[in-house]
This record gives C-alpha cells, sequence and structure tokens, in this order.
C-alpha cells in the first residue's frame, strides 16, 4: 500500500466554542483563517441528528494555517462540552523566545501541565492545556 499522497491534519472541536478557539489561535499563534463556514450557510439541508436547533451561526468547518501546517476546526455538535483526552499537538517554535510567549499565550485561561524547561532534546519544552482543553507540547527543535 503507497501512502505517498497521504496527509494527516489535525480536526479539532469545540463543542460551540469554535468562534473563541479561532480568536484565541489568531492572537496566541498567529493563526490564519483559510477558510470558514457556518452552519448556516451549508448548501445541503442536514442530514438529521447532524445539527442542533439554535446553531446555524456556529463554525460548521474552518481550515486555520498556523505556519505551515493547516489544522481544521469546528463546532461539532454544540454540546458545549469540549473534552481531548488521549492527543496534544506539538508546536514548534524557531527559538526559545518564540516558544514562551506561545506558551504563556495559550496558558493564559489554561493550565500548565510542564513549566517551559531545558531538557536533554531541547532548550524549552513544556506542556500546556489552553482554555478548551486542547493540550499542547511547545518546544524549540
Amino acid at each position: 500500500m503507497s501512502t505517498s499522497n497521504t496527509t494527516i491534519q489535525p480536526y479539532v472541536n469545540f463543542d460551540g466554542r469554535c468562534d473563541e478557539a479561532i480568536e484565541l489561535y489568531k492572537r496566541a499563534l498567529g493563526a490564519e483563517v483559510v477558510f470558514l463556514m457556518r452552519y448556516k450557510d451549508n448548501p445541503e439541508p442536514p442530514q438529521a441528528g447532524c445539527a442542533t436547533p439554535g446553531t446555524e451561526e456556529k463554525v460548521m468547518h474552518a481550515n486555520l494555517r498556523i505556519g505551515d501546517t493547516t489544522v481544521l476546526v469546528s463546532d461539532g455538535r454544540c454540546g458545549g462540552k469540549t473534552e481531548f483526552k488521549g492527543i496534544n499537538l506539538a508546536l514548534i517554535s524557531k527559538n526559545e523566545a518564540e516558544a514562551k510567549e506561545r506558551f504563556a499565550a495559550l496558558a493564559d485561561g489554561g493550565e500548565v501541565q510542564m513549566p517551559m524547561a531545558k531538557t536533554f532534546f531541547s532548550p524549552a519544552f513544556g506542556m500546556v492545556q489552553d482554555r478548551f482543553g486542547v493540550g499542547w507540547m511547545v518546544l524549540v527543535q
């Protein structure tokens, strides 16, 4: 089986808080919104059980460009409870100053799980869960 044309991109569902998350990532990481579609803009009627009434203004799908990476995001089913388990996004920074700045921005309203520190594999590495519960491993490579 050939995987030469395969791409894996993270797809993060914010369960109704996607606009907030986009604003945080724009400010904290310099994210650029490449594409954004709201549920009200869906050209097809939603399938039964896929759209909750009152979610017309919520994000159905968006593409964020963060550095050289595309992160796909959505409000999902808009249940209001984000939960991310067993996965972290690794954010590779150019230098220690950038890593520390981004780490601090992600930690604002979130929870530091491992403070930024020198490790055997990086001059600066830290782990933080942002205010939405997304886990980030910030490091300089």
